[in-house]
C-alpha cells in the first residue's frame, strides 16, 4: 500500500463501515477466546484493531512496516513498533494471540510471514487471520492497494498448515457485497479506499452487519477469515 493509501486508511479507520464491521468481528471472536493475555496486531496501520484488543483486556502491541502508521498509532496511545512480518524482532513463544488482518496478501514471501506468526505464539495460542479471497475478483484496486495475491480456502489452508498451525475454523466474510465488487472490477473502477456518503456508509454497514445473523459463512465472499492454533 502506498503512502497515500496508508494516509486514507488511517483517516477512515474510525468511521468507515468496513473498518467498523471488521472491528466488531474481532470483538466477537475475542469474547469467545476467554481470558485475555498478550497479543500482537500485525499490519496494525493506525491501531484501530489494537485498541479493540486493549478494550477487551489484552496486553496488545501494534506492529506495522510503515513508520507513518506506527507514529499515528502511538499518537493515539497505542503501544506500537516498526517491524517486518517476515522477520520480527520479537521473542518466540511469547504471545497468546496474533492478529493479522489483511496483511499476508501484501507479503511476497507469505510462507515466511505465516511461519513467523506461529513462532510468536505460545503453545495453544491463537492466530486470527483475514485475507482477500478469490483471484476472480482481482482488479486494478488490488494493484493500487499493493496486494500480491488473493487466496482460496485451499491456498490459505495450505499456507497455515505448512507454517505449523492447526486450523480451527475458516469462513467467508463480506459475502453479500461480493456481486457489487465483481461488477466494480469489470467496470475497471480503481479508487482505492474512499469515504462514502453517510447514507451509503450506513447502508453498506447494515448489509455486512446482517451477516452476523445470516448463515452465509460457507458461501463465496470478498474476504476469508481463519482461526488457527499453535501446538
Amino acid at each position: 500500500m502506498d503512502a497515500v493509501e496508508i494516509d486514507r486508511a488511517m483517516r477512515l479507520e474510525d468511521r468507515n463501515w468496513w473498518h467498523r464491521e471488521r472491528r466488531a468481528l474481532l470483538a466477537r471472536r475475542l469474547r469467545r477466546l476467554g481470558t485475555p493475555g498478550r497479543a500482537v496486531d500485525l499490519g496494525a496501520a493506525g491501531g484501530g484493531n489494537t485498541r479493540v484488543l486493549v478494550d477487551h483486556g489484552w496486553q496488545a502491541l501494534a506492529v506495522d512496516c510503515s513508520e507513518a502508521a506506527v507514529d499515528h498509532a502511538r499518537s493515539r496511545g497505542v503501544d506500537a513498533m516498526w517491524g517486518d512480518i517476515r522477520n520480527l524482532p520479537l521473542p518466540s513463544d511469547e504471545f497468546d494471540l496474533v492478529v493479522a488482518f489483511d496483511v499476508l496478501e501484501h507479503i511476497d514471501d507469505d510462507a515466511a510471514a505465516a511461519t513467523e506468526i506461529n513462532r510468536l505464539l505460545r503453545s495453544g495460542g491463537t492466530a486470527l487471520i483475514a485475507v482477500p479471497c478469490d483471484m476472480r475478483l482481482w482488479s486494478a484496486r488490488d494493484v493500487a492497494l499493493g496486494r500480491e495475491r488473493r487466496y482460496t480456502r485451499d491456498s490459505l489452508s495450505m499456507l497455515l498448515l505448512d507454517a505449523g498451525l492447526t486450523i480451527e475454523r475458516m469462513w467467508s466474510w463480506n459475502v453479500l457485497l461480493r456481486p457489487a465488487l465483481r461488477w466494480r472490477g469489470r467496470k475497471g473502477a480503481c479508487r482505492g479506499l474512499e469515504e462514502p456518503s453517510p447514507l451509503v456508509n450506513g447502508v453498506l454497514g447494515a448489509v455486512v452487519w446482517s451477516e452476523r445473523i445470516l448463515p452465509v459463512g460457507r458461501l463465496p465472499g470478498i474476504s476469508l477469515m481463519a482461526e488457527a492454533r499453535s501446538y
